[in-house]
Formats: C-alpha cells, structure tokens, sequence
C-alpha cells in the first residue's frame, strides 16, 4: 500500500485490467479487491471509475472491444451471423464473466454502442428501417447469446456439451434471423 500522499499512477486501464482479473477468479467485484490487487487504496480508483457498477460495466465493454465489426459491404444476415456467433463464443470464452453480463442486461459503453450501430446499419441494409424494430431484433439477439452462454456457463457445466450448445446456438440464430429480416 502506498502512504497519504503519494500518487497510485494508475490507469483507467490497468483499474479495468485488475478488475476482470478479480472477476475471472471469482463471482464478486468489490473495489477494495481491485485495489489490493493494483496495491493501492479503494479510493484510487475513484479517479478512474465511478463506483463498483461503473467498474462493472467498464470491464463487460472492455471485453466487447475484443469484437471486429463485419466489413461495410457484408450481407446483412452473413454480417449478423457473424457479429453474434463471434459474441457468443467470446461469451463462452469467459464463463466467469457471463452472469454479470446477465445481471446487468448486457453492456453499456463504447464497444456495446458500437457493435449495436453495427447490428442497426446491418438490419437497415436487410429492410429493417423501423427503429422500434431494430431495437426488438438487437436486444432478442443479444438475449440469446447471452442467455446460451449462461448455460454453458453454469456451474455443472450446464445439461448440454458445449459442442452440441454451439450447433444448437447456430441453429437458433439461423431462426431468429429468418424471422427478423424480410424475405427478399
């Protein structure tokens, strides 16, 4: 620990980095964890977040990050295809990760944001112009990557091998999307 006075040098990156650390070890964030981690006070990381959902929420986006958006020209159901089954497989990549994803509804942030407008410009190309519908499309999508993660995720390993819950994902996002886009 360092003494009153004297600057941690932390960044908003290192206090996102030691957070997921905590997380990957164990089902609860708490800031005095992630500060005896980087070895300074709880308050340190005040400068850098505000509070433990703040925290929460930064470590969730800051793994969306790690998701590349479908290039310009993809076909919309090629592209969202693609958005989701890279999600979903990061999801299962993490499985520490995945009830907090559930608690807090998915991600807030930057990358959430980003891979939404994403998602948007995607079904606005399959003939999705109404925003109400788009929202319904992005949020029943994300639910069910969420919510197939969550049960790879769970403690036993869930009632389904992970290789049978990947086809068995695949096939229902094959659904979900005949059903979101129009029929050409």
């Amino acid at each position: 620990m360092r003494g009153p006075g004297q600057r941690a040098g932390l960044s908003r990156e290192a206090v996102v980095s030691a957070a997921r650390a905590v997380l990957e070890q164990g089902p609860t964030l708490s800031m005095r964890a992630v500060a005896a981690r980087l070895g300074v006070a709880p308050n340190a990381l005040y400068s850098h977040v505000e509070g433990r959902d703040g925290l929460l929420d930064a470590v969730l986006d800051d793994l969306l990050g790690a998701l590349a958006l479908p290039a310009p020209d993809t076909d919309p159901a090629a592209g969202l295809t693609e958005v989701m089954t890279a999600s979903h497989e990061l999801l299962l990549s993490h499985p520490g990760l995945v009830p907090h994803f559930v608690a807090r509804q998915g991600a807030r942030g930057e990358n959430a944001q980003r891979l939404g407008e994403s998602m948007r410009v995607l079904l606005a190309r399959a003939g999705v112009d109404d925003r109400a519908a788009q929202d319904t499309a992005i949020r029943v999508l994300v639910t069910h990557a969420i919510g197939d993660a969550a049960v790879a995720a769970s403690p036993d390993g869930g009632p389904v091998p992970v290789d049978e819950l990947r086809a068995s994902y695949a096939t229902g996002l094959g659904w979900l999307l005949t059903g979101a886009l129009p029929r050409s």
